[in-house]
């Protein structure tokens, strides 16, 4: 019997729970989904966890997505995640502090659907 291949995992770091919700409702066909609605519990799940891509809000509770994505890429256990920043934030500033940091990816969420989103991460995730 064949094994079955081993599902990517995703973790949303997002404080906002409707589009947390959503983005797990749409992407849990495909991939295996985790979330954290804090900086520090989206820190501990990462290290614990190590998915293949994160989705990071930038505005959060406890501290901001930019300092988070400075310790994934800081960490030699985690800076390897592939990383796509969610944000309502947008201008030449933040896309640079979100590439200099070691971002990959970022999106506007007034800009994208979710079915957009979806697709985005899984191009970003092969």
């Amino acid at each position: 019997m064949p094994r079955k291949k081993a599902r990517k995992k995703i973790l949303i770091i997002e404080d906002e729970m409707a589009l947390v919700n959503n983005l797990a409702l749409a992407l849990s066909d495909d991939f295996e989904v985790a979330s954290a609605t804090t900086a520090d519990e989206g820190l501990r799940k990462a290290c614990k966890e190590l998915p293949d891509l994160i989705l990071l809000d930038l505005m959060l509770p406890d501290r901001s997505g930019i300092e988070v994505l400075r310790q994934l890429k800081g960490d030699p256990k985690t800076d390897d995640i592939k990383v796509v920043v969610l944000t309502n934030l947008s201008g030449g500033d933040i896309i640079s502090q979100i590439l200099a940091a070691g971002g990959k990816e970022y999106i506007v969420k007034a800009d994208w659907s979710i079915a957009e989103v979806v697709e985005k991460i899984k191009k970003a995730i092969e």
